[in-house]
């Protein structure tokens, strides 16, 4: 993947004073993205000075220049939950059934739950409900039913970094007839101990290629003493039965390199949470020759913005393992 030269393409500065909640604020950064027609989104991640977590919504021509607006993402019917949600965030935006569907993070009293959200319009947003009972992360829905199932996948939180947050070593797929109630059907991938994916979780929405599911990961190489270093992955599953893994990278498709990107927040951070492929065919498969933008935070300060193709990505993907 390839940088854009004017990275980071959004930094606290681009983020208007939102009082109360939000005024000078910290950090912008994990962004899910969808192209509404010809309008680029992106739903963002924004930090106060208190740490509390807000999403707040930007918009492009172009995919590269974005104006955040001047309001919170509020989802209508979350204030029936009874417990205390603390932290809203790192949202993944998938087209399903023609409505935009974003599933997050809840940071609750004892553990984080996934929320799932929709909106028609990116003005009015409607709460659907908590779609997990488990402490869980990192869940991304598929865009289209698969042999008559809703498909997401997910990364229970059952590992923990040293001396750090809990997290998980493993993406499974889950299945539901419902998008609410939700049943682990198949583990996908597990961490690569001692290489650079050893804690993982899932990134954006996967892609329909005509090769199969396109998924690209965040993968950490934790077995440095001063850090852990995240990175991004790219993996393909089959089209029919995406519980079949038929590729995964050998090695990372971006790492934390520029300044911006090991220094901030969170040091030594490329996180992907969105991703726009701009060319499909009549059949909705996306082309390979296809520009795709990737859009990651960025040492949990920054959002950028690299980008590559559908080819070079699913090239990645079957380039093949690293030896056992």
């Amino acid at each position: 993947m390839q940088r854009h030269p004017i990275n980071p393409i959004l930094t606290r500065v681009h983020i208007p004073p939102i009082p109360p909640e939000l005024v000078d604020v910290t950090s912008v950064f994990n962004p899910g993205a969808i192209k509404d027609g010809s309008t680029y989104r992106l739903m963002l991640r924004v930090q106060s000075r208190s740490r509390e977590t807000f999403l707040v919504m930007a918009e492009s021509a172009d995919g590269v220049i974005f104006k955040a607006e001047n309001r919170i993402v509020y989802f209508k019917g979350i204030e029936k939950i009874e417990e205390k949600i603390f932290h809203i965030y790192d949202a993944r935006i998938t087209r399903l059934d023609e409505r935009f569907y974003i599933m997050f993070a809840m940071d609750m009293q004892n553990d984080c739950q996934l929320g799932l959200g929709v909106t028609d319009d990116f003005k009015s947003f409607e709460f659907l409900g908590i779609t997990s009972d488990e402490d869980i992360r990192n869940g991304v829905l598929f865009p289209e039913k698969i042999n008559g199932k809703y498909y997401r996948m997910d990364r229970p939180n059952k590992a923990r970094h040293s001396d750090g947050p809990t997290s998980g070593s493993t993406i499974w797929l889950s299945e539901s007839g419902n998008l609410l109630d939700w049943k682990p059907t198949a583990p996908l991938i597990h961490g690569r101990f001692h290489y650079w994916d050893e804690f993982i979780g899932s990134g954006p929405p996967p892609v329909k290629t005509r090769k199969g599911w396109l998924h690209i990961y965040h993968g950490v190489a934790s077995h440095f003493g001063s850090s852990n270093i995240y990175q991004a992955g790219v993996i393909l599953l089959d089209l029919n039965d995406p519980s079949k893994v038929l590729g995964r990278c050998r090695y990372n498709i971006l790492e934390p390199r520029e300044i911006w990107e090991l220094t901030g927040q969170v040091p030594n951070v490329t996180f992907p949470s969105g991703m726009i492929v701009e060319e499909y065919d009549n059949e909705g498969f996306a082309i390979e020759s296809s520009e795709v933008k990737v859009y990651y935070g960025a040492a949990d300060t920054s959002v950028g913005l690299a980008i590559t193709t559908i080819a070079e990505l699913l090239s990645a993907a079957l380039e093949g393992p690293i030896p056992d």
